[in-house]
């Protein structure tokens, strides 16, 4: 296997004069502070109400930009609504249909596998 080995004198990354490095690293620097100051920002716009306050995220910052903006209110028209459910339980019956019959082919596929297991059947007589 072959042994890597890098250091300053061979062009490696710490190969450079002292002056680039620190102009990197000051580079750097005003890279996270401005992260830093975003990241701050954005926290304090994000005030949630009073009687709220008990809802509101914890203050984690977990990499993640929070969005700029919170939905307070949606106008969708009463129709629209109404036709988007419709269209909504008309999308669902191909899949529960597709459901049933792997449910189906299931229990026919323990039955034939496992024959040694209880079938009962429930009969259900009306008197006269």
């Amino acid at each position: 296997m072959t042994d890597i080995h890098i250091s300053a004198a061979d062009g490696g990354p710490d190969d450079l004069p002292r002056t680039f490095r620190r102009e990197r690293d000051a580079q750097r620097d005003a890279r996270d502070r401005e992260v830093r100051e975003r990241a701050n920002a954005a926290e304090q716009a994000y005030a949630p109400e009073p009687a709220m306050a008990a809802f509101a995220p914890e203050a984690h910052d977990y990499g993640i930009e929070r969005p700029s903006g919170v939905v307070t209110h949606i106008d969708v028209p009463f129709m629209r609504l109404v036709a988007f459910f419709i269209k909504a339980v008309f999308a669902a019956v191909p899949a529960l249909i597709i459901l049933g019959l792997m449910l189906w082919g299931m229990g026919q596929a323990l039955t034939a596998y496992a024959p040694w297991l209880l079938k009962m059947k429930i009969l259900i007589t009306f008197p006269n």
